[in-house]
């Protein structure tokens, strides 16, 4: 389903889901204005298509000791698909590696990392993302704070794209 197949009402069950997960699905109907059943078909209906990936607490790292949040941008030496490929296969297999993206330009992958605190994340830099097979280079950033962390989508954006073109 393209965004544009999707009808106001599938637009607002996502946007409110995005907002909170774990409402009833009761709340939701309520919420976008239809009954209990068809609102559970249609979130399934969103579910099966692939719109909505999964449901997930948002949980605070720091409370949880996870200090320190870093950015690595990793040069490959070589970038064949098999390449590529071989080194996403790795970033899924660290722990300490929460995001990982392909870009294109002078950086291949920007990675976002969490650790405990400092030397966890060395340890990780230099004994293992440094270390693999085909990093010509990595150039790491520290968070200080974050200024703004928000998931998902701009459902308004989305909207007012939606109205312009009607």
């Amino acid at each position: 389903m393209a965004h544009s197949k999707l009808d106001p009402i599938d637009r607002q069950i996502l946007a409110e889901l995005q907002g909170d997960g774990r409402m009833t699905n009761v709340e939701l109907a309520r919420r976008v204005g239809i009954s209990a059943p068809p609102c559970l078909r249609r979130v399934r209906a969103l579910e099966e298509a692939g719109y909505i990936l999964g449901y997930h607490a948002d949980v605070d790292a720091r409370a949880l000791g996870f200090e320190v949040q870093v950015y690595a941008m990793v040069s490959l030496a070589r970038q064949a698909e098999s390449d590529l490929s071989a080194f996403e296969n790795l970033c899924r297999d660290w722990p300490l590696v929460r995001e990982c993206h392909m870009l294109n330009g002078e950086i291949d992958f920007v990675l976002k990392c969490v650790a405990p605190d400092l030397s966890s994340f060395q340890s990780f830099l230099t004994g293992q993302l440094t270390a693999a097979e085909n990093v010509a280079s990595v150039k790491t950033s520290l968070v200080i704070r974050a200024a703004k962390d928000v998931p998902g989508v701009p459902f308004e954006v989305l909207e007012e794209r939606l109205a312009q073109d009607a």
